[in-house]
């Protein structure tokens, strides 16, 4: 099979940008993309002669793509079903994936059981360096399953996790999907409010979490708020808390025992050999995640185990290259889809490796010193992360060796082009640079990484196999090289199962994701698509979109450009559409928050609107500069565009628990110049 084409995804355009290549394999022929490319073409007398045929082939062929990558990563299951996929069933009816197949997620995590083999690193601030083998692993899931069992957990049952980025949290959830219940988790740096948001719509039966936490160079006794939320979820029966920090008592917790306590709870002389895997339907149900619930309840999406794990397993294999010799590391908490990624690697037969506390204690180069004494080779870490580093002159390159590193994977927010020159110049010459994303609602990646393609400047690298994205200007209006909505036109395997509490109709799982165009996946991002090199350039939530006279266009262009003005004190920027009053049409207003000491002077406003007018357009240019003193975030580092849009168009906001800095938003209310 062959395109007939030589742009990607099969489309011209004349608008295509040249990006500027960073990095190019040495030997994409040994990178496991493309032995697959060559099994495939093998298996079914094809002739794809690069990645883009293979992309074309694998949203075509749904069913043979998907049952072959079953087989490629070796998935584990007690049946396959040859019912792959029923086209004739609608997208949005959330159709069934391996029909009648049966499997087990957490089995497919635990097939290495070597004692010889590490499968998990845990260190972090105030934590000595701990190593658990394949075969301690095992033994330790095997003990919380059976407590778990002895607790009366059941199939569809669901235990949750107010807990830190430790081996304990991976354990449990291990434990919980064996059996066939679903885990839910959030971290410690969540408020009660935020947690009892979650976990009361889910109604868990134990809860597990930790004396404390050390956070930034503090020790923090975490006991207070566990009990606030033990005490607003009655659903609760047992509390296990792990004494993650010496000398704080958890004694006074309600219907709560120690980690240790509740491994035993099974005398050894009891416990049976292995572990006995709840065999379970593609469909069933493994993990609830939460969206970001900036300004209202958060959604609780439930995602199927064997869904996620046939994703993550082409993500990490056949994307990522990695193999069970590699270590992989990604700073996350338990709060973030990034916790299943990073965890989901040990189907691989890998070590992973777990860091909580600040990235920046006990200094700001510890992570990478990590990377050498470890000998990491895949980092993942944030945007925000990267562009930390950038602001702090922090350069790894300088201080590290960074020999074993492979691959520098970032995400949670576009990184910005400059950061990719910062990560080559500062960081390692010669890595894949993995700009990724996807997000909660699928907790895996629609477009992000693949180790046998070049790294261009700005653009992440292709779009994934199997998954159909296009980027729409108006309903079956696909566009390239132009900024449209991120869409989706066929149904793929990690497609959340429903929405917990959702009513039979399914209205707040359609309402979320198919509301806007007809079966077709709208996913709330707006997006470039480079049909020249395949690449795809994040521009923003689209409800967060500009679009001041018709004419849209993503925050991330305009921050691209201000970020640029570092130097004249600019530290941080949000820029969002105020709803002109009585009018279809809205203007764009750009806050700044400038360093301490300095102040947004006319002339630098002059500046910043002069250089959006030349370098973008004079669309762009905002119609209110004005300085700010705080920029809100979610705990995932993520900026809030849509409350600020909202609060300065009229409305009142009810901030979440997800915000760190939730009374920032009072700033953006009466502000005289937006009055109207």
């Amino acid at each position: 099979m062959t395109t007939g084409s030589d742009t990607l995804y099969g489309s011209e355009s004349n608008l295509v940008v040249d990006a500027k290549c960073l990095w190019t394999p040495a030997r994409p022929e040994d990178t496991e993309m493309e032995r697959f490319r060559h099994h495939v073409n093998e298996k079914y007398g094809l002739q794809l002669d690069n990645y883009q045929d293979l992309w074309r082939w694998s949203v075509t062929a749904q069913e043979e793509f998907w049952s072959t990558v079953w087989d490629y990563t070796k998935i584990i299951s007690s049946y396959k079903s040859t019912e792959v996929l029923d086209k004739s069933a609608r997208m949005d009816s959330i159709p069934e994936w391996f029909k009648g197949s049966r499997l087990n997620m957490a089995e497919n995590m635990l097939w290495c059981r070597d004692a010889n083999k590490t499968a998990i690193i845990a260190t972090g601030e105030g934590h000595p360096r701990r190593s658990i083998s394949y075969a301690t692993l095992y033994e330790q899931v095997l003990k919380c399953a059976e407590a778990m069992k002895a607790s009366g957990i059941q199939v569809g049952d669901r235990v949750a996790a107010y807990i830190p980025n430790c081996a304990e949290a991976i354990i449990a959830m291990l434990a919980a999907t064996s059996l066939g219940a679903i885990w839910s988790s959030t971290s410690p740096d969540f408020g009660t409010t935020g947690v009892l948001d979650r976990f009361a719509q889910i109604k868990p039966k134990i809860l597990f979490s930790v004396n404390g936490v050390y956070y930034n160079g503090k020790k923090l006794d975490h006991t207070g708020k566990l009990k606030m939320v033990v005490e607003g979820l009655p659903s609760v029966e047992k509390v296990v808390v792990i004494p993650f920090v010496p000398d704080i008592s958890s004694a006074d917790v309600p219907k709560s025992c120690t980690w240790d306590d509740y491994l035993n709870t099974v005398p050894s002389d009891q416990l049976p050999s292995d572990i006995v895997f709840e065999q379970l339907p593609f469909n069933h149900p493994a993990f609830i995640l939460f969206s970001s619930g900036t300004t209202g309840l958060p959604k609780c999406i439930v995602h199927s185990g064997a869904g996620l794990l046939l994703q993550l397993k082409k993500e990490h294999i056949l994307h990522g290259n990695m193999t069970p010799d590699d270590v992989f590391f990604y700073y996350t908490t338990t709060g973030w889809m990034m916790w299943n990624w990073l965890v989901s690697a040990l189907s691989v037969g890998c070590t992973i490796v777990l860091w909580d506390g600040s990235p920046f204690k006990p200094a700001p180069i510890s992570l990478w010193e990590l990377v050498d004494e470890l000998k990491v080779t895949h980092f993942g870490t944030s945007a925000k992360y990267i562009q930390s580093l950038q602001e702090a002159n922090v350069h790894p390159k300088d201080q590290c060796k960074l020999d074993s590193l492979k691959a520098v994977y970032s995400t949670g927010s576009p990184l910005k082009p400059e950061s990719y020159e910062f990560v080559y110049e500062h960081i390692k010459k010669d890595i894949m640079l993995g700009s990724i994303t996807g997000g909660t609602d699928i907790c895996s990646l629609f477009a992000g990484h693949n180790a046998a393609l070049p790294v261009y400047r700005g653009e992440i690298q292709c779009i994934c196999l199997g998954m159909k994205i296009e980027a729409w200007a108006e309903a079956d209006k696909p566009v390239f090289a132009e900024a449209a909505d991120l869409v989706c036109t066929a149904p793929f395997p990690c497609m959340p199962v429903y929405m917990y509490g959702d009513d039979e109709n399914r209205n707040k799982y359609k309402n979320a994701y198919f509301s806007v165009y007809d079966n077709v996946w709208y996913h709330g991002d707006f997006v470039w698509i480079n049909p020249k090199t395949g690449g795809v350039i994040m521009l923003g939530r689209s409800d967060g979109t500009l679009n001041p006279s018709g004419v849209r266009f993503g925050s991330a262009e305009i921050y691209n450009v201000v970020d640029r003005f570092v130097s004249d004190g600019v530290e941080d920027t949000l820029c969002v559409g105020q709803k002109i009053k009585d009018q279809d049409d809205e203007r764009v207003v750009l806050f700044i928050k400038m360093r301490e000491g300095k102040t947004l002077s006319e002339d630098l406003v002059k500046a910043i609107k002069t250089t959006i007018r030349s370098e973008l357009s004079p669309r762009h240019v905002p119609a209110f500069v004005l300085p700010i003193a705080d920029i809100p975030y979610t705990i995932n580092g993520k900026k809030v565009e849509v409350a600020v849009k909202k609060i300065i168009s009229g409305q009142t906001v009810t901030p979440s628990a997800t915000l760190v800095n939730p009374q920032c938003l009072d700033l953006y209310y009466n502000i005289p110049v937006l009055a109207q």
